[in-house]
């Protein structure tokens, strides 16, 4: 028996190991890449976030959220750390459940999963990309531009758009609708945002530690709190992309609401600034101590405030208003940035199509999909990536011991 796998990302590689632990059954792994894992290689600044160990709390989207709560019981976070440990990988979590490997490096995961694939019942082909697949009676035929591929059972893995720089492309979703499934509408997700608003230009490369809420019409959509990086463009950082997904898709008014002190409240930063009244340095120094300094000389500049006069010559009310922008500045958004930025792709094949205990289509016995091509995106911080290895190893493992 002859398992295809399509993609040799991820979701693709666990799909790979999970098969071949049948040894009565062949796993040709199709990769149109110079190497396996060149998505993966990228993930975490380079750093690999490779599950969160509060993965199985939720934290997935998709037309139907819960969709992926099967995969992620049947594989989950401490599953997952036991297998990358069986396959040599060293581990460290974070206290924010994040889990990196030891070496704070992505090479290190991508290699012991390419070392994994080094099994006589494993053939990778890399350089293959699939341009057809055909259903026949006995089985499904591959195509690329070279040569033709038969399996008796078909994995579609190969990712999602986001990351178009890195291998991400359309290929599994019009493999996929080739064969009759639906594809929801894509959008990029755990993405930067741009906005109108000038100021950012200037605090480039700025880090901030904040809260941030998404606002459309005025009505709080998503909030996180973490780090914030202004950009020549607009707004990145970890606590963007987990409230970027969905953010400035239609009109109105999207904004992005700013709280720099979110551990203390607008009246006693308020005070702690009345008590700085005693100084005669100019009013540009007035958030000196608190945040970055150049943060600190737009916030006061955005509250009113003439940041050449003495802060002793401020009135409570200027130094309420420096305490209401460092509490509560809005920035406009325009859009998000595109595919090529996302790290990860909102919408996919429509998950109602396949059974979710064993990732196979309801439409086409003996084709199962898994990972990004599917309608499955989740939060930042190593849920995207759970989600790879849950799906991966479940599609793998139910396609390798089913009977054709």
């Amino acid at each position: 028996m002859t398992i295809g796998i399509i993609g040799g990302g991820a979701s693709g590689m666990a799909a790979a190991l999970a098969a071949a632990e049948n040894d009565a059954v062949q796993v040709v792994l199709m990769e149109r890449q110079a190497r396996v894992g060149r998505k993966l290689q990228a993930t975490g600044n380079g750093r690999c976030n490779l599950t969160n160990l509060h993965a199985l709390e939720g934290g997935y989207h998709g037309e139907d959220p819960g969709f992926s709560e099967f995969a992620l019981s049947a594989f989950g976070p401490e599953d997952t750390l036991a297998w990358f440990s069986r396959l040599g990988l060293f581990t460290v979590a974070e206290d924010s459940g994040r889990v990196y490997p030891y070496s704070d490096q992505a090479n290190s995961v991508v290699d012991v999963l390419r070392f994994a694939l080094e099994k006589p019942n494993i053939t990778v082909k890399l350089g293959f990309e699939a341009e057809k697949v055909k259903k026949t009676p006995e089985g499904f035929l591959v195509q690329s531009r070279e040569e033709t591929v038969f399996c008796d059972a078909l994995i579609i893995a190969c990712g999602g758009l986001a990351g178009t720089k890195l291998g991400g492309s359309m290929s599994g979703y019009k493999l996929l609708r080739s064969l009759g499934h639906r594809c929801t509408r894509l959008r990029p997700a755990l993405v930067q945002l741009k906005t109108s608003w000038g100021g950012t230009a200037g605090l480039k490369g700025v880090r901030a530690n904040c809260r941030a809420a998404i606002c459309h019409n005025g009505e709080k959509l998503a909030e996180s709190t973490g780090e914030l990086q202004f950009t020549e463009y607009g707004l990145s950082g970890p606590v963007i992309f987990e409230i970027s997904r969905d953010a400035c898709q239609g009109g109105g008014d999207w904004v992005c609401r700013l709280d720099f002190l979110p551990q203390i409240n607008e009246e006693t930063l308020k005070r702690e600034l009345l008590g700085r009244k005693r100084t005669s340095l100019p009013a540009s120094e007035l958030l000196t101590g608190i945040l970055h300094n150049r943060l600190g000389r737009v916030l006061t500049q955005a509250a009113g405030i003439r940041t050449a006069q003495a802060i002793s010559e401020l009135s409570e009310y200027e130094i309420g208003q420096a305490a209401r922008a460092v509490k509560d500045f809005e920035i406009p958004l325009t859009e998000p940035m595109g595919m090529d930025c996302a790290q990860v792709t909102a919408g996919g094949i429509a998950t109602e199509e396949f059974d979710r205990q064993t990732l196979e289509s309801r439409l086409v016995p003996g084709l199962y999909a898994c990972g990004e091509v599917l309608d499955v995106d989740g939060d930042c911080g190593g849920y995207n990536l759970q989600w790879a290895w849950s799906s991966g190893r479940l599609a793998g493992a139910n396609a390798g011991r089913k009977d054709t």
